[in-house]
């Protein structure tokens, strides 16, 4: 297999008992990392300079729609109620499989580019088993790691999710099989209860929306089933109360908050501080291309900025002066993008830290100052160099590997021709 030596930078493992970041070599044998440190044997391994660069784990984009790549930024001033409407209501019942897979795609590469090695992948509109088939493709396609969350267009509150879909799905190296349901707050309890025990069955994680209203009588029924637990993830987590989320953190569940998307549309405020009492923390996504640019790091940024203010007004109102420390820092905030992710992905044991055993999904940035962890939190998307997935290059020199992007250029360009004429004006 072959051996890597990444020598020169400044590297931030986000593994506990390590600093913040520190000059070290990164040594990665075949798909996973070896060692990192000083003075490592590089014995048969090809040596690269990255001197001057930060390395860090690759991102974690916990939550995202890409099949909606097509019509980016077309709902930039869409409310929830716009978004569900014009997208749910009306366009998306005009998707071909071909429009599946290339918006699946296109995400996926934009996310790459962007330094995220691993997605939560969120796919509702799967009408047909092509149109799943057509995701699933895609997403295979583009190289990245993640967890495909098979779900299905919104549909009556007692539908069950077809498992038979789910169990034909094929799992692969890189990418697992979810499940995105209905959720307890849309569905019954005795379709959420049958939703839940069918993706323990199957030792799957199990994704749900919860937002803009009070959690229902179905969460109560999971909850009574003891079917809450470390595969639990609940994306949003607005409306619960302090009792439900101090219950879902002492279950293991994890909550993976879309910052911007959240604040914009009406979904209600990031439950960032909520989780922060309890000992806790959010995953982040950037939910659909639609709405919202397509950046984890911009997630976190707008996730820490809107904690930190909310603190500073609570300090205000309570001494009558800002905070005079720092409540939250930049290292929990990355820490959100990449640790957290995983955890809520179930892939804790394999990426999120860069540490001996883990796999080498890291990003190289371009990027340097007195505080690589607040570098490499406000870098910028053209300031990723590098991205590396299992041991193999995906981008470098700032360019994207083993891909035409004309070609999928020209495909998105005739997916969001055909799509935007039934988006209702």
């Amino acid at each position: 297999m072959s051996r890597t030596l990444l020598h020169g930078a400044h590297v931030i493992t986000m593994a506990p008992h390590r600093p913040d970041a520190e000059a070290a070599d990164v040594l990665i044998d075949g798909d996973s990392i070896a060692a990192v440190g000083d003075g490592l044997d590089a014995t048969g391994a090809e040596i690269v300079d990255v001197t001057g660069r930060i390395i860090m784990p690759g991102l974690v984009n916990a939550h995202l729609h890409t099949w909606q790549t097509a019509l980016r930024g077309t709902g930039a001033d869409w409310t929830l109620a716009d978004y569900l409407g014009r997208m749910h209501g009306a366009v998306a019942r005009h998707y071909r499989p071909e429009d599946m897979r290339i918006g699946t795609l296109a995400g996926a590469l934009s996310q790459l580019d962007r330094g995220t090695t691993t997605v939560g992948d969120w796919c509702h509109n799967t009408p047909t088993p092509e149109h799943t088939d057509a995701a699933l493709d895609g997403l295979r396609a583009s190289g990245v790691r993640g967890v495909f969350l098979h779900g299905t267009p919104y549909s009556a509150a007692d539908a069950v999710h077809p498992v038979g879909e789910v169990d034909r799905l094929p799992a692969g190296p890189l990418l697992g099989i979810g499940m995105a349901i209905r959720g307890p707050q849309l569905s019954t309890p005795d379709a959420a209860v049958a939703d839940f025990r069918a993706a323990a069955e199957r030792g799957l994680v199990v994704s749900m929306h919860q937002s803009g209203g009070a959690p229902g009588p179905a969460w109560a029924a999971v909850r009574a089933a003891g079917l809450l637990g470390p595969a639990t993830n609940v994306v949003h987590g607005a409306g619960l109360t302090g009792q439900w989320l101090e219950i879902l953190v002492d279950a293991g569940a994890s909550i993976t908050s879309t910052p911007e998307n959240e604040l914009g549309q009406g979904h209600g405020r990031p439950v960032t501080g909520d989780l922060l009492r309890l000992g806790a923390a959010p995953s982040l996504g950037t939910d659909t291309d639609a709405v919202t640019p397509a950046d984890v790091l911009s997630a976190a940024r707008i996730a820490l900025a809107h904690q930190r203010g909310r603190d500073h007004e609570d300090h205000r109102r309570d001494t009558g002066s800002f905070a005079l420390t720092a409540t939250v820092t930049a290292k929990q905030a990355l820490g959100w993008a990449t640790v957290e992710g995983a955890r809520a992905l179930g892939l804790a044991d394999r990426v999120g830290r860069l540490e001996a055993g883990m796999r080498a999904d890291l990003v190289v940035l371009d990027s340097s100052g007195p505080n690589p962890v607040a570098a490499a939190l406000y870098a910028a998307a053209g300031d990723v160099e590098a991205v590396m997935i299992a041991g193999r290059w995906r981008k470098r020199d700032h360019a994207l590997l083993d891909v035409d992007l004309g070609t999928v250029r020209a495909q998105l360009r005739d997916s969001a021709a055909h799509l935007l004429p039934h988006v209702p004006a």
